[in-house]
């Protein structure tokens, strides 16, 4: 008796004829039993944000069936929650993003929803803006964030430019898995829904009044042009190149070199197979440019630029890169002092950041005055606060939010993390403390010796294919029925368990409410600021720790990290 995977391969080989490059890989494939499994095991998972999953075909891949399927679930939701429901689409520079951003859009029109798209690769940050100034019901993003080649990924946002909601998810979800992928899907000629006007491309004055929203969140700007400063950057072959050099012209740097190799979109990312900037590796065309040009800042944003990573000179001749920690808590502190130092500060000020970012942004809150908000990991929790500051009419109350992967955001003219302004007061930061006399990493120093020296490192575990799924599981079950009750040679002094919603003392068996939706995380609280934090991530086949350590030294907090390591790795092995 043929196995299910094997139904559904012979159901793909009689409907999947569109896409040449399925064809291909379903003849590739055949007779081979484990390759049809890993491709036809399970349905592509929405997520609670959308799709991400390897190219190729089968109903656990990213490819244009699957893509439709997920659209006609969402068109179904939209058309029952909006009476004239519209969709703003745009994509990054994966490979068949543009493929998947059509399909996507063709769907919709067949369903009669109206359909705003970018004419061109366009980043996250301003899907989110053409959902908000285009009153659209919802938003795509096609993308991958900063995953391997391999990848590719659709992200769906709501009628409030941030990612949608845990609830809406749910629903949509629930649309979804009623539409079989080729029967119940409805689709258009895109080109012929265009001349129809089913499908329009969003016009040059939405991303100039984009550009309006970022520049108006500078603070010192005016000091640009005359700092004398210099810039490397470098897009990662994605959606960044014209945005943020557009902004950094728009505020005086004129001295911006740009990464040759990683310049235009390219969806293989060739010279840095994994195109995420909080690691070394993408960055080395940019540091080697570097040791030429003698910049004052490095930038480099991943594909679709709502994350920014930086490196700056270290004082001995080669270039320090600095964590999303440090960038975020440098930040927040240089947007604190200076909008109080001008008298620009709100009534009651409001920064947010996710669970697993730094308690060094608890400090500085304090010195300033700004209620700090604590959300779950993934920036659409901040967004989904901004959100509920502009219901009250008091948006501007928000000053700041950011996570410790490289996301940013001031402002509330998006509702997701911006790499283009994160850019831009970055490199207005950096401006501003060389008229100072006061280098990045003095800058970085300074705040140290203020605030005392905090240590944040990510491990990521991987488990790949349908044994590391089961073995996530068991992992994360492990750590609530068995949890230590010492890391490190520290004692644990409370845990977390954010899918209970539950904080526990541990000396005491004391429980209070986190006050948060329920999420796949646990947290262990040691001494002195110490923290260990696991989550399964959400969109790869990965177990993530979160580690924190606090000391007088860098040295102290690096060799108390090490100890919490050893002992974690015994777990996870």
């Amino acid at each position: 008796m043929p196995t299910k995977e094997n139904q559904l391969y012979e159901l793909w080989r009689q409907h999947a004829t569109e896409d040449p490059d399925l064809v291909r890989e379903l003849a590739e494939i055949e007779g081979d039993s484990d390759a049809v499994k890993e491709r036809f095991y399970r349905d592509l998972e929405f997520g609670t944000g959308g799709l991400r999953g390897v190219l190729g075909v089968g109903t656990a891949r990213m490819n244009i069936y699957t893509v439709r399927r997920a659209t006609q679930g969402l068109a179904d939701y939209v058309r029952g929650s909006f009476d004239e429901p519209s969709v703003a689409i745009s994509y990054d520079s994966r490979i068949k993003s543009d493929t998947f951003a059509k399909a996507a859009a063709s769907v919709l029109a067949a369903n009669g929803i109206k359909v705003w798209i970018y004419s061109e690769l366009m980043p996250t940050p301003m899907l989110s803006y053409a959902v908000r100034a285009l009153h659209c019901s919802a938003g795509i993003m096609v993308t991958a964030s900063h995953n391997p080649a391999k990848y590719n990924g659709y992200k769906v946002y709501g009628d409030d430019g941030c990612q949608i909601t845990l609830d809406v998810a749910n629903t949509v979800i629930g649309k979804i898995n009623a539409v079989d992928i080729f029967n119940d899907v409805k689709t258009v000629d895109f080109e012929q829904a265009v001349s129809d006007g089913m499908i329009q491309y969003i016009g040059q004055d939405v991303t100039e009044h984009y550009y309006e929203k970022v520049l108006e969140q500078g603070i010192h700007t005016k000091l640009c042009p005359e700092s004398g400063l210099k810039i490397v950057y470098t897009p990662l072959n994605g959606t960044g190149n014209k945005p943020v050099r557009e902004i950094l012209k728009r505020i005086g740097i004129s001295e911006v070199t740009v990464v040759p190799e990683q310049e235009n979109p390219d969806g293989n990312f060739t010279t840095c197979p994994y195109p995420n900037p909080e690691i070394r590796e993408a960055l080395e065309y940019g540091l080697r440019l570097c040791d030429e040009v003698q910049p004052d800042l490095l930038l480099a944003t991943d594909p679709d630029c709502d994350r920014v990573g930086i490196a700056v000179p270290d004082g001995n001749g080669g270039y320090a890169l600095f964590s999303g920690n440090e960038v975020g808590a440098m930040l927040l502190q240089y947007i604190c002092e200076q909008r109080t130092a001008l008298g620009t500060m709100p009534k009651n000020p409001i920064a947010v950041k996710t669970i697993v970012t730094t308690d060094l942004a608890k400090q500085i809150c304090e010195e300033y005055g700004v209620e700090l908000l604590n959300m779950l990991t993934g920036f659409k929790f901040i967004g989904e606060q901004i959100g509920l500051l502009e219901q009250k009419g008091e948006e501007n109350r928000y000053i700041f939010g950011f996570e410790e992967s490289y996301g940013y955001l001031a402002g509330t003219y998006v509702r997701d993390k911006d790499a283009v302004v994160a850019s831009m007061l970055i490199v207005e930061m950096a401006a501003y403390y060389r008229t100072k006399g006061i280098s990045m990493m003095q800058a970085r120093e300074n705040l140290y010796a203020k605030y005392g020296v905090f240590r944040h490192s990510l491990e990521s575990f991987s488990f790949e294919g349908i044994s590391g799924m089961h073995k996530m599981q068991e992992i994360m079950q492990s750590l609530r029925t068995d949890a230590p009750r010492s890391i490190g040679g520290l004692e644990v002094i409370e845990s977390a368990d954010y899918l209970t919603g539950q904080f526990t003392d541990l000396r005491t068996g004391e429980t209070r409410e986190t006050g948060l939706p329920k999420s796949d995380v646990v947290s262990f609280f040691l001494p002195g600021h110490a923290s260990v934090i696991v989550r399964p991530s959400g969109t790869e086949p990965k177990i993530k720790t979160y580690y924190t350590t606090t000391g007088k030294t860098m040295d102290e907090a690096l060799a108390l990290e090490e100890k919490l390591k050893a002992d974690i790795r015994k777990i996870f092995a």
